[in-house]
């Protein structure tokens, strides 16, 4: 096999991306668009190989032609593949050809780097699954080049869905499940849903003016509704997403809510109706609870509010989208405090996204319920392909609020958004503040809005000669709200939040 020193994954995926923009249409008298893909195939031996999509034929796959045009005869035992787009799963393809997820595990390849999900929600992340289930070690492409091959197949992604619909609809494919909300839920019926989210639903997400029949028919199609022997139920994700009552089915829906004050009480409240409308709900709830911050003028106090609950929003919807509906015992979770809000996922992050990719703000999109995402999008409380992650930082940082932090404490994700850098400190640390003059207690304000700074990157930002900044620099790091990485020129401090 490849080893790491041969292999560069980076060089790869750039390849792949360069690949991707050969990629030849095939000629279609609808006239719409063809995936740009491109892949990537390292054998064992370090030979590098590659293909794009109709490259040979109009209509192969790029996964297709690499491994069975190009390497029919050739054994592929320790290769590692490289692919833009998700590889097609099973029952994608119709009868009698394969899906490249299956060719794949054939072909014996162990590890594959992917780019993009599928852009068809329901069969979203099943091609990476089918593999993952055979013990294929998945990777996803870094998030800059990943917002690439977005770029690059704009027009495509936004006709996906549509096409895929037609598509599903005379197949009848292999069962790959992500979750059990997929099935109909037996006791339930359209009398269940709520007829003013769906409506709402019905206006934003649909291109044209779909009847009543037509509207249930795309629900069908993207797996809210089943048909059970000629009846139209909800799926637990349409109940999710939908229902009056979904908790009266599914103890893990809803939201709680707890609210703590600084006397020492506590106000509690339930959101157990649509999922679609619990964030604005708990929002609502907070803004009309909580005071706001006491430590800034009134203009800048304005716009951190601002920022803080669209902070909690992208928050509480990404608690909702993709946590993991099969802790049934867990619910999502926002605690409010004076200085602090938290937000409470239940389930580690989907594989192979990891808890650090979450701390350090740089996860690749990777949906864990694609069906739930896309609903989300579709009605403006998501971005379709990564729910915010990275502006999440970037817009925190530009309202000199203090940088949210993620944790993990079993079974939850958790979350947390800071109102003041004081906030950013365990609490039973706190009286290091004591210890700390103004000008560096105002220098951990700023510090609290960075994950990681160099001294000249601090001096530049405070204004201060070289030599103050170094003591600040020092002194906070004695007192662990600094932690110094590296050394010489290479010297830089993290910050250390609660």
């Amino acid at each position: 096999m490849a080893t790491q020193k041969q292999l560069d994954p980076r060089k790869m995926m750039e390849l792949a991306i360069s690949v991707m923009s050969e990629s030849v249409a095939e000629p279609r008298e609808d006239r719409k668009a063809s995936p740009l893909v491109g892949a990537v195939l390292v054998k064992a031996d370090g030979t590098v190989e590659t293909a794009s999509r109709g490259e040979l034929r109009h209509g192969d796959h790029a996964e297709f032609t690499l491994l069975e045009r190009k390497n029919r005869g050739n054994k592929l035992d320790g290769a590692v593949l490289f692919s833009t787009l998700e590889p097609c799963a099973p029952g994608s393809r119709r009868h009698p050809k394969l899906s490249c997820a299956e060719r794949i595990v054939l072909a014996r390849i162990k590890e594959v780097w992917i780019g993009i999900e599928d852009p068809d929600p329901t069969v979203d992340r099943k091609g990476i699954k089918y593999l993952q289930d055979r013990g294929v070690k998945i990777h996803i492409f870094d998030r800059d080049l990943q917002e690439t091959i977005l770029e690059t197949n704009r027009v495509f992604i936004d006709q996906a869905e549509e096409r895929a619909a037609v598509v599903r609809a005379g197949n009848k494919v292999e069962t790959i499940v992500l979750s059990t909300l997929e099935q109909a839920l037996a006791a339930t019926n359209l009398e269940d849903l709520q007829a003013q989210i769906l409506a709402e639903y019905r206006e934003t997400a649909s291109t044209t003016n779909l009847s009543t029949k037509g509207f249930q028919r795309r629900l069908l199609l993207q797996g809210l509704l089943q048909d059970q022997g000629g009846t139209l139920l909800p799926t637990g994700f349409g109940l999710l997403l939908f229902g009056k009552e979904p908790r009266a089915m599914m103890p893990q829906a809803g939201l709680l809510g707890t609210l703590h004050y600084a006397d020492g009480k506590e106000e509690t409240r339930d959101f157990d109706g649509p999922a679609l409308m619990a964030p604005a709900q708990a929002i609502q709830w907070l803004k009309d609870k909580l005071p706001n911050p006491i430590d800034r003028t009134q203009a800048k106090r304005r716009e951190a509010n601002e920022v803080l609950y669209e902070l909690l929003r992208e928050g509480i919807v990404n608690a909702l989208v993709h946590r993991d509906y099969d802790i049934v015992g867990a619910k999502c979770q926002v605690i409010a405090y004076t200085n602090k809000i938290v937000v409470m996922s239940p389930g580690l992050p989907v594989k192979p996204i990891t808890m650090a990719n979450l701390q350090t703000f740089d996860a690749p999109m990777l949906s864990r319920n694609p069906v739930l995402h896309y609903v989300f999008a579709k009605m403006k409380l998501a971005e379709e392909r990564g729910l915010g992650l990275k502006s999440m930082k970037s817009r925190a940082s530009a309202a000199r609020l203090p940088l949210p932090s993620y944790v993990y404490k079993a079974p939850y994700v958790v979350l947390t958004l800071y109102r003041e850098a004081q906030a950013a400190i365990p609490e039973s640390r706190r009286d290091i503040l004591k210890q700390i003059s103004v000008a560096e207690r105002a220098g951990w304000d700023w510090l609290a809005t960075q994950d990681h700074v160099t001294t000249s990157e601090y001096q530049k930002a405070m204004d201060l000669p070289n030599r103050t900044a170094k003591h600040h620099m020092k002194k906070l790091t004695e007192l662990g709200l600094l932690k110094r990485v590296g050394a010489g020129r290479a010297t830089r401090y993290e910050v250390v939040r609660s």
